[in-house]
């Protein structure tokens, strides 16, 4: 039997304007399971993050949380926490 995944992106695009940020990312996360993003500055790790946390709304694609697609919830409604760095 398969686990559903924690996280899971499915199909995930974000412009901003004609700037195309995230190009169809897909990505499952399992429960307990721990993840890096590695890259350069401004690769969009961090934009990532912040589509998941419901801070900026994607232009295409779904969020899942635990099975749930949260891709047009509320940050608030999501469960999930973030803290930035500076």
């Amino acid at each position: 039997m398969t686990m559903q995944p924690s996280v899971s992106i499915k199909d995930l695009s974000l412009n901003f304007g004609s700037v195309q940020v995230l190009e169809h990312l897909n990505l499952d996360i399992a429960q307990g399971e721990f993840i890096v993003l590695l890259g350069p500055s401004g690769c969009g790790k961090s934009t990532l993050l912040n589509c998941i946390a419901g801070l900026l709304e994607v232009s295409d694609g779904q969020i899942f949380i635990n099975g749930k697609n949260v891709t047009w919830e509320e940050p608030k409604d999501r469960g999930i926490g973030m803290v930035f760095q500076s």
